[in-house]
C-alpha cells in the first residue's frame, strides 16, 4: 500500500489547498520581484546630461578633471547598483518570510476547513459502523443545505429503509419456512413409522417405508441445516458471556456415540466469549462431527480450547486421509465436498463447515484450516474473548468429564 492510500481525505485536501496557495504566492513573489527590478532599472538609468553639465564638460578640458568626472560617475553607478541589489534582496527576503508564514497559515486554515467540510461524512461513517441487523432503525438524518454530502446521507438512509424491509422479510421467511417445511415431513415420518409398526403391513411395504423414512430423515437434516445456515449468516441478537469449554462439552455430548475405534482427547481451558450459545454449540458440534466422520479406523481427534493474543481459540484436529492444500477452501462451500470418497456419506448434506464459517464470521472471528502432514485436517477457530473468565473451585483443577470418559492419547504433533 503506497503513502497516498494511507493518507486520509482531510490530509489530502489540506495538502492540495496548501500546495495551491504556496504555488500562487510563489508566482506572485516572482512577478513582483521582476517588475520591481525592471522599475528600478528604468527609474535610475544613467545620469541625465543637462545643458549645464555639457557646458561644464566643455570648460573642463584638462585630463585630470575629465578623469575625476569619470571616476565620480563610476562611483555613483556602483552606489546605485548596490542600493538596487540591497532593495531587491530585502524585497526577496521579506517575500520569502511572508510566503513561509502565509503558507503555514494556509495549511492550518485548510486543515480546519477540510475538517468542517468532511464532518458530515464522519457522521455517515460513524452511523454505518454502528449499524447491524439489530439496529437498522437508526438513520443519519443529516441537517444542512441540500448539497452533495446531504444527498449522500439521504441516499444512505433510503438504502437502510430497503435493508430493513429485506431483513424483516428474511426473518419472516425463515420462521415460516421452519414451520411449513417441517410440518409435512413430520407428518410423513409419522405415517411411515406407523406403517413400519403395523403388523398388517407386508414386508415389501415395510422395506419401502424404511427407505422412505431414511430419505425423510435426510430431508429434515437438510432443512434444519439450511435454516441454521440462514440464521448463522446474520449477526447474533442475544449475545451473552458463554464459557467456550462448556460449549465444547455440550457438543461432545451431542456427538457421543459409536464412532468405531476413533479416540478423542479433549483439553479444555477456561475462556469466555460473547455470543449466541446455541450457534456456538452448533459450530463446535459440526467441527467434531466432521473430524469423526472423515477419520480412519484407529484414528484420533484432538480438541483444545484456550486463548491466544486476546482471542478465544477452539482447535480441532483429526487423523484421516491426506487433503490437498488447494482443495481446503472448497469444504466451506455449501453442498461441496473434497473428493468422491467424501460424497457417499448419508449422514450429512454438505452444510456442516459452511455453518461453522458463517457462525464464526457472525461472531467477528476467523477460521484457519491446515492439512496435517500425516493426513486429516487441523481447524482453528478464533473468536474475540469476552474478558470474563469463569474459574473452577479455588485450589483445585476442575474435573474434565470429557477426558474422564474417553481414553487419552499423546498430544497432537501438529
Amino acid at each position: 500500500m503506497n503513502a497516498r492510500a494511507r493518507l486520509s481525505v482531510r490530509v489530502r485536501l489540506t495538502l492540495v489547498y496548501g500546495s495551491l496557495f504556496l504555488v500562487s504566492i510563489a508566482v506572485l513573489v516572482a512577478v513582483s520581484y521582476v517588475l520591481t527590478a525592471r522599475a528600478i532599472d528604468q527609474g535610475v538609468g544613467t545620469i541625465p546630461t543637462t545643458g549645464r553639465n555639457r557646458s561644464l564638460e566643455a570648460i573642463l578640458t584638462s585630463t585630470d578633471r575629465i578623469r575625476a568626472i569619470a571616476e565620480a560617475k563610476a562611483a555613483l553607478d556602483r552606489q546605485l547598483e548596490e542600493q538596487k541589489q540591497d532593495v531587491l534582496a530585502q524585497l526577496l527576503q521579506t517575500s520569502l518570510v511572508m510566503l513561509l508564514v502565509f503558507g503555514v497559515l494556509a495549511v492550518l486554515i485548510g486543515y480546519v476547513v477540510a475538517g468542517r467540510m468532511l464532518r458530515p461524512l464522519h457522521t455517515v461513517t460513524a452511523t454505518a459502523r454502528r449499524l447491524s441487523e439489530g439496529n437498522l432503525h437508526e438513520r443519519i438524518a443529516l441537517a444542512g443545505p441540500q448539497d452533495e454530502i446531504k444527498d449522500l446521507a439521504d441516499t444512505f438512509d433510503r438504502m437502510l429503509d430497503r435493508l430493513g424491509r429485506v431483513f424483516d422479510a428474511q426473518r419472516r421467511f425463515v420462521a415460516n419456512a421452519s414451520h411449513e417445511l417441517r410440518t409435512p415431513l413430520t407428518i410423513n415420518r409419522t405415517v411411515l413409522e406407523v406403517a413400519l409398526a403395523s403388523r398388517r403391513s407386508p414386508p415389501e411395504t415395510k422395506a419401502l417405508a424404511d427407505v422412505l423414512l431414511g430419505n425423510t430423515a435426510r430431508h429434515e437434516r437438510l432443512i434444519d441445516g439450511l435454516l441454521l445456515l440462514a440464521r448463522s449468516e446474520r449477526e447474533p441478537q442475544g449475545r451473552v458471556a458463554t464459557p467456550l469449554r462448556d460449549v465444547v462439552r455440550s457438543a461432545l455430548d451431542q456427538v457421543d456415540g459409536p464412532h468405531g475405534d476413533v479416540e478423542v482427547e479433549a483439553r479444555l481451558a477456561d475462556v469466555v466469549v460473547e455470543g449466541d450459545p446455541v450457534l456456538l454449540e452448533r459450530c463446535a458440534a459440526n467441527l467434531l462431527e466432521n473430524a469423526l466422520k472423515y477419520n480412519v479406523e484407529g484414528g484420533r481427534v484432538w480438541v483444545r480450547t484456550g486463548r491466544r493474543d486476546g482471542m478465544a481459540v477452539l482447535h480441532v484436529a483429526n487423523t484421516g486421509k491426506p487433503v490437498p492444500s488447494y482443495e481446503v477452501e472448497r469444504i466451506y462451500e455449501p453442498f461441496r465436498r473434497l473428493r468422491a470418497d467424501r460424497v457417499g456419506s448419508a449422514d450429512g448434506a454438505g452444510l456442516g463447515l459452511s455453518i461453522v464459517r458463517a457462525v464464526v464470521e457472525a461472531h467477528g472471528g476467523t477460521v484457519e484450516t491446515v492439512p496435517r502432514p500425516d493426513g486429516g485436517l487441523a481447524i482453528t477457530v478464533r473468536i474475540p474473548e469476552c474478558g470474563a473468565v469463569i474459574a473452577g473451585p479455588p485450589g483445585r483443577e476442575p474435573a474434565d468429564p470429557v477426558r474422564e470418559r474417553r481414553p487419552s492419547v499423546p498430544a497432537d504433533p501438529t
